[in-house]
């Protein structure tokens, strides 16, 4: 009997894995679904940072430039339903399809189309169990834990959420990241979760000023809230 040399049936498991990932229909259904998640956001995020589109896009929604941003958000808004509404359909045949499922970026999918909708309060413990469960990055999770206590009005925690508002004042829009608990051991934190940029990195990500001693009470009546 013959034996393929180790590294040539290491090579075929390899394969073989990745043609079973390949070949799985929820996969490949969230992969296509991510791709809905994320196309239009980038759009928004290079008009948001003035950079140059191509002219077949605002030919493609028969609008100018100056419209572009608020027809891609009304398409953004319709995507985004369906997605959450065939997301929760699948986390209740599946679970939380992680990589272990489907493999990785796919396990982000359900992550992303989740941290986009209002239902963050409802899934954030089956993120959490996807994450101390190795299904998905711990950092995510962090993300979503952030975004929850900024809509609860509460400091986050790992410093990952802006916020964009009209100043009182001056009546100009600022965008700012939302006040963080203990800002003086943040970026600890942020190493720890897995992100490898740290809080004032990350603010320049996102064009947001960084204030490390602001807090909730200094926001609400520097800002407007409606």
């Amino acid at each position: 009997m013959r034996y393929l040399p180790l590294f040539m049936l290491l090579c075929t498991c390899v394969a073989g894995s990745a043609f079973g990932q390949q070949a799985n229909p929820l996969k490949r259904e969230l992969d296509s679904m991510y791709v809905l998640d994320q196309r239009n956001r980038e759009w928004l995020t290079k008009l948001g940072n003035n950079q140059p589109l191509t002219d077949s896009l605002s030919a493609v929604y028969k609008t100018d430039r100056s419209k572009l941003a608020g027809v891609l958000w009304a398409e953004q808004t319709k995507i985004d339903t369906t997605n959450l509404a065939r997301a929760e359909t699948i986390l209740k045949q599946h679970g939380y399809p992680g990589k272990n499922l489907v493999g990785k970026p796919t396990n982000e999918a359900v992550f992303y189309i989740i941290q986009h909708s209002n239902k963050i309060e409802q899934y954030l413990p089956v993120i959490k169990k996807a994450a101390d469960e190795g299904e998905i990055p711990f950092f995510q999770y962090a993300m979503m834990l952030d975004r929850s206590l900024m809509y609860g009005g509460k400091p986050q925690l790992y410093g990952t959420q802006a916020s964009c508002r009209q100043i009182k004042k001056t009546k100009q829009s600022r965008c700012f990241v939302w006040p963080i608990a203990n800002a003086k051991t943040v970026n600890e934190r942020r190493k720890q979760a897995g992100f490898d940029l740290t809080v004032e990195e990350n603010a320049n990500r996102l064009n947001a000023a960084y204030e490390p001693s602001i807090t909730v009470d200094e926001v609400r009546n520097t800002y407007v809230f409606k």
